[in-house]
C-alpha cells in the first residue's frame, strides 16, 4: 500500500510572502510546490495574478500553475479531486508536499475533502476564543465522550479538525461518524498548517505597490486581451473586472487602478478572517529565516 506524504500548507492574504516561503521550504526539503490559488491556474491570465516567475521558482516544480485555460473552469471540488490524484501518482514517494495559496475554500477541499458539517459562525468564534485562552484539551475529552469512533482516527493535533467536529456535533446533535457518512475524505498522513500574518499597515502598503508594478508589467493589456471572455466567472475578480468597467466606459482608467488597489485590500480582509475563523494554528509573523524554523520545528 503506498503511503501519504504529510503536507505542509503555508496560506495567508494576498501579498503575505508566500511564494517565497514555500519555495525555501520545498528547497530545504527536497519537495514540490502545489499551487492553491484560484486564479494561477489559468494559462492566459498572468500578471494579475502575480504568478511566480521561473525566477522566482528557483529551480522548485510547481503545480496547479498554467494547467488550465480560462474556459475550463477549476472549482475547489475539482481542485481538490486532480491536486489529490497527482498526488497519489506522482508524489506520494515523498516525505512532504507543500501547498501554497490564499484561497481559503480550495485549501479545505483538499486538506479535508467536501461535506455537509453544518456551520455557524458565532459558534465557530465562541470555540476559536476558547480555544486560545484556555487550549484544545477540554474540546478533545468532549469529542472523545461524544464519539469514540471519530475521536480514534482525528489528528489531535490540529485544532481546526477538532472544533469543526464540536462546532458540528453541537448544531446538529449527530456524532461526526453519522455526519461524515459517504463524505470525501483526504489522504494525508498528516497536515500542518502555517498561517503569514502581516501588520495591516504594511500590508496594505504591499498591495499598493504591487499593483503599481502590475501596472508597469501590462495588467491592462493583459485585461485587454481576455475582455472577450469577460462574462467566464474566472475572469470577475480583482484586476480584471475593473479594467472592464473601464473598457465599457463606465470608469476612467485612473479609476480602475484606484478600485484595484481598494478591491485587493478589501479581499486581503476577506482572507485574513476566514484563516483566522477556520485555522487558528501557528501563526508566522517574523523573517523568512525564522519562519522556515518555525515550520521545520514543527511538521515533524
Amino acid at each position: 500500500m503506498k503511503k501519504s506524504p504529510k503536507l505542509i500548507v503555508i496560506q495567508g492574504p494576498t501579498a503575505s510572502g508566500k511564494t517565497k516561503l514555500a519555495v525555501e521550504l520545498a528547497k530545504k526539503l527536497n519537495s514540490v510546490v502545489i499551487s492553491a490559488d484560484s486564479r494561477q491556474f489559468y494559462k492566459e491570465i498572468s500578471i494579475g495574478t502575480a504568478k511566480p516567475t521561473v525566477e522566482e521558482m528557483r529551480g522548485v516544480p510547481h503545480f496547479f500553475i498554467d494547467s488550465h485555460h480560462l474556459k475550463d473552469e477549476v472549482s475547489a471540488a475539482r481542485f481538490a479531486s486532480e491536486a489529490q490524484k497527482v498526488i497519489q501518482t506522482e508524489l506520494w514517494e515523498l516525505e512532504f508536499v507543500i501547498l501554497v495559496g490564499g484561497s481559503g475554500l480550495f485549501i479545505q477541499a483538499l486538506c479535508e475533502g467536501f461535506d455537509a458539517i453544518p456551520h455557524d459562525q458565532n459558534l465557530r468564534n465562541e470555540l476559536t476564543d476558547s480555544f486560545e485562552k484556555n487550549g484544545l484539551k477540554h474540546f478533545l475529552e468532549e469529542l472523545k465522550l461524544k464519539d469514540k469512533s471519530f475521536y480514534a482516527k482525528v489528528d489531535k493535533d490540529n485544532p481546526h479538525r477538532v472544533l469543526r467536529a464540536i462546532e458540528a456535533m453541537r448544531i446538529s446533535g449527530k456524532t461526526m461518524t453519522e455526519l461524515r457518512s459517504g463524505e470525501s475524505e483526504s489522504n494525508f498522513d498528516k497536515v500542518h498548517y502555517f498561517t503569514i500574518e502581516v501588520p495591516r499597515e504594511a500590508l496594505y502598503t504591499r498591495i499598493n505597490e504591487r499593483v503599481d508594478h502590475m501596472i508597469a508589467l501590462g495588467l491592462e493589456k493583459e485585461a485587454r486581451e481576455v475582455y472577450h471572455l469577460k462574462y467566464l466567472k474566472s475572469l470577475q475578480t480583482v484586476g480584471y473586472r475593473e479594467f472592464f468597467d473601464h473598457f465599457d466606459g463606465q470608469i476612467s482608467r485612473e479609476k480602475a487602478i484606484e478600485l484595484i488597489k481598494q478591491h485587493s485590500r478589501n479581499y486581503a480582509k476577506r482572507q485574513i478572517t476566514w484563516f483566522k475563523s477556520h485555522y487558528p494554528g501557528i501563526i508566522l509573523k517574523r523573517d523568512l529565516e525564522t519562519n522556515l524554523k518555525t515550520i521545520l520545528s514543527n511538521s515533524k
